[in-house]
């Protein structure tokens, strides 16, 4: 099925994820030590197109970066691959406004 990449707000984003969608954090690897969401799976934005994607085919996918632009390509080009994503608008800067918790390795 392909869809266009949607926005969805760091809220609705949480509340997709508690209902089954995968968090998908596109930063790179200092980024994402710096701080993620808990239940994120981390996947670098660099790393995409060195070979298979590792991602359920029959979740949606909410993708997110630092501030959502690369995350948004992300999303645009997971759904051109034929998964459902949508790109979490203000990235992990959003969702931390948002009072949504954050983790550190």
């Amino acid at each position: 099925m392909h869809t266009a990449a949607g926005e969805v707000p760091a809220i609705e984003a949480a509340a997709l994820v508690r209902t089954g969608a995968l968090l998908l954090d596109v930063r790179e690897d200092d980024e994402w030590a710096a701080g993620h969401a808990p239940d994120a799976t981390h996947l670098p934005m660099s790393q995409l197109g060195r070979g298979p994607i590792p991602l359920p085919p029959d979740r949606l996918i909410v993708c997110v970066c630092h501030v959502g632009a690369r995350s948004a390509a992300v999303a645009a080009a997971l759904n051109d691959a034929g998964w459902r994503a949508v790109n979490l608008t203000g990235g992990m800067q959003a969702w931390q406004a948002a009072g949504l918790p954050v983790t550190h390795d």
